[in-house]
């Protein structure tokens, strides 16, 4: 077998590459590239399993980064555990193929009690006086702490939320050469999320980007210099195009408007309650989940959501078959957003009864994705302050909360998740290997044999 190495460039497209990135353009014009054709829903979860296994969402049952856990009765998103995803990965086919076979997964989703040999992913310690400490899992455990010990912990607040840097891909990027040297995989996954976060907060904004793009080149470049060196066949892929947008969509608003949606009050505040509520949305960017209790209703609540404006699909029954995402997960009804809008989760009227976690970073408690977690309010000229004054209290031993973030959703001026209109904005993969690629354009569930031949070749 072939020792081949997989950089997941979050976000990158044929639009992106140009002057910012001198050294992906270069690595693009002498190899092979072709565009992947967008999957729907176009998020981290659904793409990246999709990759791993060859297999749609309507198979391996990730229909979005969360979805409403119906034994539950609750809305879940970014679980960790390799078992959501029902089907064999890449790693587990080419284990049967050969032994000697093994693998190194960074940071790409689902990565934990898989099949992997070597496994890093994030995962903070969340302590009894309610801090959270950065940190990562690993398998070999010991390989946390080698890794921390030589690198530094990772800097898990500048991977996701208002403090977002290079420095996390930075991190990432060194750990997977620092695991390559010790245990010479035959193939390593690598995810670079850095572009990820100026392209929500400003969209294709060159003027605000360019830094961001030269940046990660600039990671791109360590990563493939090292890994030409062990004669690696090297790809390069991204899972989505990010594209700018406008319209945000409070789905959970309109449907709360008609009764469907209700909330529990808890401290004077609301929290949606998913299980009592006759619909809900469970937004995800671009695409959100409908669940309807009384499949009487559908109708009805088709005919709601088609006439919100942005709106550009409301899938049902054989449309959701067409689009592979007849699983058991998914949400009775799928919106999918036009280009100019995304959806929101928010699901309160009132501002001053929203939930304690809507002003804060935290990703699990949410019931949809939030990308406003990126953004602090522009507005307060004193918030860095404010953070550095509630650091230093907890710091001290007292109770405070980082509730920093903004309920402003129009500050977000790119996203994903649909399918782009342009093949510039489609998702890439881009090899070192310029005779493996032999069509323009390839669906999601080829990427997975693309990577094989890559390592069997």
């Amino acid at each position: 077998m072939q020792k081949t190495v997989v950089i997941n460039v979050v976000g990158l497209t044929k639009r992106l590459i140009g002057e910012h990135t001198p050294f992906i353009k270069s690595f693009l014009e002498n190899g092979g590239h072709t565009f992947i054709k967008p999957m729907l829903p176009a998020v981290t979860c659904s793409v990246q399993s999709t990759y791993l296994t060859g297999k749609w969402p309507s198979e391996h049952g990730i229909v979005g980064n969360g979805w409403y856990f119906k034994d539950e009765l609750e809305v879940k998103f970014w679980r960790q555990s390799n078992r959501l995803v029902q089907q064999p990965k890449i790693w587990d086919v080419l284990k049967e193929k050969d032994a000697s076979f093994t693998c190194a997964n960074h940071f790409w989703w689902y990565n934990m009690y898989s099949y992997v040999d070597y496994s890093i992913t994030p995962r903070p310690n969340y302590l009894a006086d309610g801090r959270k400490i950065p940190d990562i899992y690993s398998y070999p455990a010991k390989l946390r702490d080698e890794l921390q010990g030589s690198l530094g912990t990772f800097p898990l607040f500048e991977f996701w939320g208002p403090r977002t840097t290079i420095n996390s891909s930075k991190w990432i990027a060194n750990g997977a050469i620092k695991t390559d040297e010790k245990y010479d995989p035959t193939l390593t996954l690598i995810y670079l999320p850095h572009l990820d976060y100026n392209l929500q907060r400003h969209g294709l904004d060159f003027s605000k980007i360019s830094k961001d793009l030269n940046e990660i080149d600039g990671v791109v470049k360590q990563l493939v210099d090292y890994y030409e060196k062990q004669g690696a066949h090297i790809i390069l892929l991204s899972e989505y195009g990010i594209t700018n947008v406008k319209n945000p969509i409070h789905l959970n608003r309109v449907l709360r408007r008609e009764g469907l949606v209700n909330v529990r009050i808890e401290r004077g505040l609301e929290l949606l309650d998913a299980g009592a509520s006759e619909a809900f949305a469970v937004a995800d960017h671009q695409v959100a989940h409908i669940y309807v209790k009384d499949k009487n209703k559908l109708g009805d609540v088709r005919s709601l959501i088609a006439k919100v404006p942005g709106v550009e699909r409301v899938l049902s029954n054989g449309e959701i078959a067409a689009e592979h995402l007849n699983h058991e997960r998914c949400g009775d009804l799928v919106a999918v957003a036009d280009a100019d809008s995304w959806f929101t989760y928010y699901f309160w009227l009132d501002d001053a009864v929203a939930p304690d976690y809507a002003r804060m970073v935290d990703i699990h408690k949410k019931p949809g994705y939030d990308p406003v977690e990126m953004l602090t309010d522009p507005k307060d000229k004193l918030v860095m302050a404010k953070v550095a004054w509630k650091l230093l209290k907890k710091k001290l031993g007292f109770r405070t909360v980082l509730d920093i973030i903004p309920l402003d959703a129009s500050l977000i001026k790119g996203s994903h998740g649909r399918i782009t209109d342009d093949s510039e904005d489609y998702p890439i993969f881009i090899t070192n290997q310029a005779t493996k690629i032999n069509t323009k354009e390839v669906v999601a569930t080829e990427v997975c044999d693309l990577i094989k031949n890559h390592v069997l070749s």
